[in-house]
């Protein structure tokens, strides 16, 4: 054996066993043995020896066997030896029990629970083996292993141990052996991380030796050195190591710890893998993805490229110019990098006014207009401010170059509608629609001057032929009001000088009707439990329309598809049903509803509302029939399939799922919820009971739940499962005097026998099948009755024991059964000798067996009438009356004559009448009228 298991017991010794196993042979075994009185006095001595050994090993049992395995064992690796750890291997080997004809010793399980599974049991040998299923320790034995996947198993500290309860038999050697195996650990599990990636964040001026417990460690479920024991990084970056604590409960818990400085603007993450090994020989690993972030400080402050800036403004910038744009870097992240910048105190309040610096952005844009007072140079100190920082400075030198010449002209002449600058067309117009016209001066007439768009939008400026310095404004796409309503352009007109003036145009779109409504969904699907309440709130609908003012006003109306019980406000869009539905009546609704606008022409939208209507639990469940009616034949095997009980519920889902139960006879009957078939647990027996009347109860699944009741009527139908049982003579050794003056035709006895069967199986024929004795066809009985008479005189020659083999025999069908029975008659004046005639009736008669079988000619219980004359049927009843009285005056003379001789022959009478042993039952001769059914 690869892994022996060690065993102890508090079993007896060898020698009380051998004593328990020697019992004492009885007196009539020892006789028919042939021994001798000196073996037996030898004998006798040893018992009284071994006597109190025997008495006192009778009550030492051993209680308990302990074993350890190993987990995960194959099939068929002996755990232990029962027999040999119990000392009851000289049981076994020596053969003591068959050799004193007793059962052989035998080992069994006294249940087959989850114990059982892993291991097989030798009945005979008492051996114990693995089984085919494998022992997994860690499935058997963890503490919380049935838990949800959320809290991981945990190691158990208990021993894991396989409880059985094992029986010895047979009586003598009766034990209930408890067998606790214990089983050890191995390594066949892996460490694992409970998730696949771990984050973990580290402030970036975290100092050297700070240690940050991972909230995951890793687990595995073997025990002791085979659970986790080291952990390791896969690459350290040279800053980072791992450390692992345990605590008093034994769990290991990983820390990282820093190691070198952290630096967020030099490197935000790193990336690596941690891995756990067991203690295993080999070790197993497990490894998990392990992300370290280095979270921010604020360690940054704003710094700018450049310490000045030079920029040059020309006197004739228009106000809001942009003039330039600042920039500081901030190392940092988030609030820590935010940046403000303002002007430094030395900057002059005519330079603050002059030019707007952007707090958040930087911008610095041209606030006020150039005018001959301005200074030439401006000084711009501006600060950049950090959270905490000390600002950084850049210093912005705008010069101010005067411009004497003077710009050019534009001069707008409006082709479209224009109210106050403000040009109004309408989204419909066509592309290429005409705005205005530009006529473009140049106040010196010596300069060249060019004129172009500024801005975006679906517009075109191109010079006007033949013309020069015309120019005309048009759309190059239609214009959509839902897109963009209002357009803000420039035409600007530069000469060759840079000198450059803006006019700005605005466009306000017009809305037209060329937007339907639009529902979010064309199919909406609703449902609404059946059996609601009358205008039941369904739903809100909403259409939106993109178009403006009326054009966008949405009305609602239901499809020409809708049923009248629905209704729908035109208005808020609410949809209502004005009934009950029922679901079981209709279960889905499907119509449309239209959503129209209120534009010239309107236009409208179509969705599909489909509706489902929910069950609830208000139907009871529903018999095909209220009584159900069954025939099955007795002894039908259990468990066999009597009928199908068939039942409906017209609800849904689990409102409509019904379960069946037997109110009443449960312990006999069963219903087989999902195909509703009646079963009975045992075969039935007509003779103890004939007919079942049940009732079954349907309940579903609702709730609350709802039940109805059916009653089932289970008839049983006979089958030939009875021979006659013969109740007169009661014994093959009982005999009746025969006087020979007895006269012929006289009745000698009678063999009575009855039938448990119904019908044809109950109808019982007697005959004679075997004789023996003087003259024995003097004697015949009546095969419907059983009467047994004397058919001739008895002379001298016919004294003597005469043996009737009577066959008591049925009708069932397919065959008959039935039984035999001896009738003894002794023919003699008196009996002298009841010895002798016990003595001949204690020897087996050599009767020859007749193959004859009895003939009954069974009345129908039913006579077919045929439609004929009156003629043949008042001949019948004539002949009958005529028989019945001849009858009744024959019987009439016997009696009178029969009774003219009672006086002489009453002792004679007495003697033929009653058994010589005397011993009748008279309950048994008492006779029973016999019913026959056609069943």
């Amino acid at each position: 054996m690869n892994y022996p298991g060690k065993a102890s017991s508090q079993a007896p010794g060898p020698s009380w066993l051998l004593g328990r196993r020697r019992q004492r042979p009885e007196m009539g075994q020892l006789c028919r043995a042939g021994g001798s009185p000196r073996k037996l006095q030898h004998l006798f001595l040893f018992l009284l020896f071994i006597g109190p050994l025997h008495c006192f090993a009778s009550y030492s049992r051993a209680t308990e066997l302990f074993y350890s395995l190993n987990e995960g064992l194959p099939a068929g690796v002996l755990i232990g030896s029962l027999a040999q750890d119990l000392r009851l291997q000289g049981v076994v080997a020596e053969g003591l029990l068959v050799h004193r004809g007793e059962p052989a010793l035998s080992f069994s399980l006294a249940s087959q629970e989850l114990g059982g599974q892993y291991v097989s049991l030798d009945n005979r040998s008492g051996e114990l083996y693995t089984s085919a299923l494998k022992i997994d320790r860690e499935a058997l034995c963890l503490e919380n292993g049935a838990s949800s996947s959320a809290s991981p198993p945990v190691p158990s500290s208990e021993p894991c141990l396989l409880l059985l309860d094992v029986l010895v038999l047979p009586q003598e050697h009766f034990r209930l052996v408890k067998v606790k195996i214990t089983i050890r650990d191995v390594n066949d599990n892996a460490p694992h991380f409970p998730v696949p990636n771990m984050r973990l964040w580290v402030p970036e001026n975290a100092p050297v030796d700070t240690r940050l417990a991972l909230e995951h460690p890793a687990i595995d479920p073997d025990l002791g050195t085979n659970a986790v024991q080291t952990y390791r990084l896969q690459n350290d970056y040279g800053v980072f190591t791992l450390d692992v604590e345990e605590n008093e409960s034994g769990e290991r818990t990983p820390y990282l710890i820093v190691m070198g400085a952290l630096d967020r603007e030099t490197r935000e993450e790193y990336v690596t893998l941690i891995i756990a090994e067991d203690g295993g020989t080999p070790p197993l690993l497990g490894s998990a993805t392990l992300t370290i972030g280095i979270s921010d400080i604020n360690d940054n402050c704003p710094q700018f490229s450049n310490s000045q800036l030079n920029i040059t403004v020309y006197g004739n910038f228009s106000t809001g110019t942009h003039v330039a744009t600042i920039h500081a870097v901030d190392m940092d992240l988030g609030s820590n990098a935010q940046i403000t910048y303002s002007y430094s105190q030395k900057v002059l309040q005519p330079s603050r006014d002059l030019f707007h610096l952007d707090e958040s952005t930087g911008a610095i844009k041209l606030s006020s207009k150039i005018d001959g007072d301005t200074p030439r140079l401006h000084r711009l100190t501006i600060l950049a401010n950090g959270p905490g920082c000390i600002p950084a400075v850049i210093t912005v030198l705008v010069s101010i170059i005067k411009v004497m010449l003077r710009p050019p002209e534009v001069v707008p002449r409006f082709i479209a509608n224009e109210v106050e600058g403000v040009v109004y067309l309408k989204e419909l117009d066509p592309i290429n629609t005409p705005i205005a016209f530009f006529t473009i001066k140049d106040p010196d007439e010596k300069y060249k001057v060019d004129c172009f768009l500024d801005g975006n939008g679906p517009f075109r400026l191109s010079p006007y032929k033949p013309y020069n310095n015309e120019y005309l404004l048009e759309t190059t796409r239609p214009l959509d009001y839902e897109v963009q309503q209002l357009y803000e352009i420039s035409v600007v007109a530069r000469n060759s000088e840079g000198f450059h003036v803006n006019k700005i145009i605005k466009v306000q779109v017009l809305d037209d009707n060329d937007n339907s409504p639009v529902f979010p969904q064309q199919l909406i699907e609703l449902s609404i439990e059946e059996n609601n309440a009358p205008n039941a709130f369904l739903t809100k609908l909403h259409a939106t329309d993109a178009d403006s003012g009326e054009r966008g006003k949405v009305s609602y109306y239901l499809g020409p598809d809708a049923p009248s019980y629905f209704s729908l406000d035109k208005t808020t869009g609410v949809l209502t049903v004005s009934t009950q539905l029922d679901r079981e009546e209709k279960e889905k609704y499907r119509y449309t509803v239209k959503a129209i606008d209120s534009g010239l022409p309107p236009r409208e939208s179509i969705a599909t509302v489909t509706i489902t209507v929910l069950d609830k639990n208000d139907n009871s469940p529903r018999f095909i029939n209220k009584d159900f009616s069954f025939f099955v034949p007795e002894n039908f095997p259990g468990f066999g399939e009597i009928g199908v009980i068939s039942v409906t519920d017209a609800d849904a889902g689990r409102n409509g799922w019904v379960a069946l139960s037997v109110v009443n006879g449960s312990d006999i009957f069963v219903i087989d919820t999902g195909k509703g078939v009646l079963r009975a647990k045992v075969s039935l027996d007509r003779e103890q009971q004939s007919s079942y009347v049940l009732w079954v109860e349907a309940v579903d699944g609702g709730d609350p739940a709802m039940s109805s009741t059916a009653k089932i009527t289970v008839l049983l139908l006979d089958i030939n499962d009875n021979p006659p049982l013969v109740l007169f003579p009661q014994s093959n050794m009982s005999y009746l005097l025969v006087l020979p003056s007895t006269l012929p035709g006289s009745p000698i006895t009678e063999v009575y026998a009855v039938d448990k069967d119904t019908g044809m199986n109950a109808v019982i024929a007697y005959s004679i099948i075997g004789r023996r004795g003087p003259r024995p066809e003097s004697f015949k009985i009546d095969p419907k009755t059983g009467n047994i008479t004397l058919e001739e005189s008895l002379m001298q020659n016919d004294y003597g024991l005469y043996r009737l083999l009577v066959k008591v025999s049925d009708h069932g069908y397919p065959e008959p059964l039935h039984s035999t029975v001896m009738v003894n008659l002794f023919v003699n004046e008196t009996v002298s000798n009841e010895s002798y005639i016990e003595s001949l009736l204690r020897k087996e008669p050599d009767i020859n067996i007749e193959e004859k079988e009895p003939q009954i000619s069974i009345e129908p219980t039913h006579k077919k009438m045929e439609s004929a004359s009156c003629v043949p049927t008042l001949v019948a009843l004539s002949i009958i009356s005529l028989g019945s009285i001849t009858l009744v005056t024959g019987m009439s003379i016997y009696i009178c004559l029969w009774k003219g001789k009672k006086h002489h022959r009453a002792d004679e009478n007495l003697e033929v009448q009653i058994p010589l042993n005397g011993r009748i039952d008279l309950h048994m001769l008492e006779k029973k009228p016999m019913e026959i059914s056609n069943i």
